[in-house]
């Protein structure tokens, strides 16, 4: 849940992208391994200089040990995908993965000393917030109090080209859409028609929630759970999106002057968003209907949301990155401004709005606390990537070559 997915609530609420995570959630399969670019075309392959060593970051043994049991469970994509990054061949990781699978997690710091060699992208300025897993009221079956639907993928949602689209722009993935009554191929229904029943009555709710702002920002983070009446739990993850453009609502309370410390105005938080909704019903439905895009959802029976690269994300130790910048399955250090998310992460997400080598998305897992610290979290600091070790040389000699 694009992030996923992020999708971080407020980074995806004060900028026009979603952080439902972009494209499958599912890792692709590739062919053979490839090599990192033999031209310096992306600037995490440009920018990369050696850093502190390991052992002198002052790891945790408790951060370390979590951060080394996400490594675990990102081993298969590391070692069967193409790093986009440039940075990394899979063979780099087989010897870490492969000690990984026996080392005992309370010697996690001495693994990742033994393995790993630190990088800095760019100038290393590291930008960063935060999401959670939302549970929010809901139930399998339609019941009273519980009316806002919960659709499963639908089946006319497809991919194709216009009618006016010339056949010589028709380049890369064709658009998200449907094909109306007469056959035309048109934009898909946007979420003011979701809402108003474009949907209805064709067997597609999974679920019913009970609040609709609760919900909706349950589609802004991509995954969640519904916890039922009876206590039943539902964990939902992403499943699609209708194709329609995302509006980041925080921005468009900004704009309007309601986000700030004045009369009238409210925090720029996921929290202070939701209390303008809530205390202006209205006003906060016409709101959110400027967000057309929609999210689908499937059931998920693992023990934790996916991230993009297929393995359940874990609080404390998930990030997502920028793949382009940060390796898949790559152990990340973040020395920020914020305490609680200094440490050891583990790259295993992305988001829309998660761009650049040096952003990041920290993960906080479910409830209450996780929902506070989330909501609220804008950090700034420093931030390295752990390599394994040689990478930083090879870089470096592929430079001078060329």
């Amino acid at each position: 849940m694009r992030r996923w997915g992020i999708l971080a609530a407020l980074a995806a609420l004060l900028t026009s992208c979603t952080i439902v995570p972009g494209g499958d959630r599912v890792p692709r399969p590739v062919g053979p391994p490839v090599a990192p670019p033999t031209s310096v075309t992306s600037a995490a392959f440009a920018g990369v200089r050696a850093g502190p060593a390991v052992e002198t970051l002052g790891l945790r043994q408790d951060d370390a040990g979590m951060a080394l049991a996400a490594f675990l469970e990102s081993c298969p994509r590391l070692l069967g995908h193409r790093d986009a990054s440039g940075l990394t061949y899979p063979e780099d990781w087989r010897p870490a993965c492969e000690a990984a699978r026996t080392w005992p997690y309370d010697r996690g710091a001495a693994f990742f000393a033994r393995f790993f060699e630190t990088a800095r992208v760019g100038d290393g300025a590291a930008f960063a917030t935060g999401y959670f897993e939302p549970e929010i009221r809901g139930s399998r079956v339609r019941r009273p109090g519980y009316d806002v639907p919960v659709y499963g993928l639908p089946d006319d949602l497809v991919r194709a080209w216009p009618d006016d689209v010339p056949e010589s722009e028709r380049e890369g993935r064709p658009p998200l859409g449907r094909y109306d009554e007469s056959g035309r191929f048109v934009l898909y229904h946007d979420r003011a028609a979701i809402e108003a029943g474009a949907l209805a009555g064709r067997g597609l709710e999974i679920a019913w929630a009970a609040d609709p702002v609760e919900f909706f920002f349950l589609q802004i983070q991509g995954s969640g759970r519904l916890r039922g009446p009876d206590g039943d739990v539902m964990r939902i993850g992403y499943a699609g999106q209708n194709g329609r453009e995302y509006v980041g609502i925080g921005r468009v309370m900004r704009e309007r002057g309601l986000i700030g410390d004045g009369p009238g105005q409210y925090p720029g938080s996921m929290q202070g968003i939701m209390a303008y909704i809530r205390e202006n019903p209205r006003e906060g439905r016409e709101l959110m209907q400027l967000n057309k895009s929609w999210v689908f959802f499937r059931e998920l029976t693992g023990d934790g949301p996916l991230g993009s690269i297929g393995v359940p994300v874990r609080r404390e130790s998930s990030v997502a990155v920028d793949p382009s910048f940060v390796p898949y399955g790559a152990p990340v250090w973040l020395e920020l401004d914020r305490p609680e998310a200094n440490g050891l992460w583990v790259a295993q997400d992305t988001g829309g709005a998660i761009k650049g080598p040096n952003r990041f998305d920290t993960f906080w897992g479910a409830g209450e606390e996780a929902r506070r610290i989330a909501g609220g979290m804008s950090a700034r600091g420093q931030a390295l990537i752990l390599l394994p070790k040689g990478a930083v040389a090879r870089i470096d000699a592929s430079r001078r070559d060329r």
